[in-house]
């Protein structure tokens, strides 16, 4: 039985993109479920919560399972960093985004990629990590070599393969929250059985080091959907912070939610809206 999951952080209300994804998840798999990514505790809401369980229910989409919040798990992603800290593979990092920045001549990529690794390679100090807030960091090099690059398979067949440029060092618990999406995500999948991961093609850069953990974890290896990204006419992405329309507003402005799921299961979205691969 195929399993997949709809996984929104509560730091807004959702959009039509949103939409779009929770509907292609719930069509593709027999068992869907909810999970509630809340751990940026400088911008989940428990309102935004809230919402989400409104939307979904608006939509006609009923999860086959009480959610999942991430934020109640906290114990299971630490024990899951220990076993990498056991095997040598992470490492403390002390460095303020201002330091990488300063470091780095031309930084682009996210923090992982582009993270010039100047604490790599530091004797432990358990002192000044008692005392000063810190992060940890993926020993990539350590990590590759034990797991090799692992690559995953779409739903529709192609074949992927990992690039160890998309890896980088990664943060896996940051200073001020008990651990990444990437660890947390990869954890969690395989907690609740899912096999099939249905997300925006804009997180396909995610997967390498989210396979990579899976292998040094033990985790079981799920099939990926990364599908097209819902955008406005003129090719702008939907977002949160660009005020993009949200589905509280379209049933405020008297949209069935049933029948807007109905045509987004066939890629028919409401005009001045288009389907775009990032």
């Amino acid at each position: 039985m195929t399993t997949a999951r709809f996984a929104p952080s509560p730091t807004g209300r959702l959009h039509l993109g949103h939409a779009y994804s929770a509907v292609l998840g719930r069509r593709a798999a027999a068992r869907w479920l909810l999970r509630v990514e809340d751990l940026d505790p400088g911008r989940a809401r428990p309102e935004f919560v809230d919402g989400i369980l409104e939307d979904l229910a608006w939509l006609g989409l009923a999860p086959d399972d009480a959610p999942l919040v991430q934020s109640e798990r906290v114990a299971v992603y630490a024990d899951a960093l220990e076993t990498l800290k056991a095997e040598g593979l992470v490492y403390p990092c002390f460095c303020t985004r201002a330091d990488i920045a300063a470091s780095l001549t031309a930084p682009h990529g996210d923090a992982g990629s582009a993270y010039p690794g100047t604490c790599r390679g530091l004797p432990d100090d358990f002192e000044r990590r008692a005392s000063t807030p810190h992060s940890w960091r993926l020993d990539s090099a350590s990590a590759i070599a034990r797991a090799g690059l692992p690559g995953w398979r779409e739903a529709d067949g192609t074949a992927f393969a990992s690039d160890a440029g998309q890896i980088g060092d990664a943060i896996l618990a940051r200073k001020d929250a008990p651990s990444s999406y990437h660890l947390a995500c990869v954890v969690d999948d395989a907690a609740s059985r899912v096999d099939l991961v249905v997300r925006g093609a804009d997180l396909r850069p995610s997967t390498p080091v989210q396979r990579l953990l899976q292998v040094l974890l033990g985790l079981p290896e799920p099939t990926y959907l990364h599908h097209a990204l819902v955008v406005h006419e003129d090719g702008r992405r939907l977002a949160k912070r660009d005020q993009a329309p949200t589905l509280a507003a379209m049933r405020a402005d008297g949209v069935d939610g049933g029948a807007l799921a109905a045509a987004l299961a066939t890629g028919q979205l409401p005009p001045s809206y288009r389907l775009a691969m990032p």
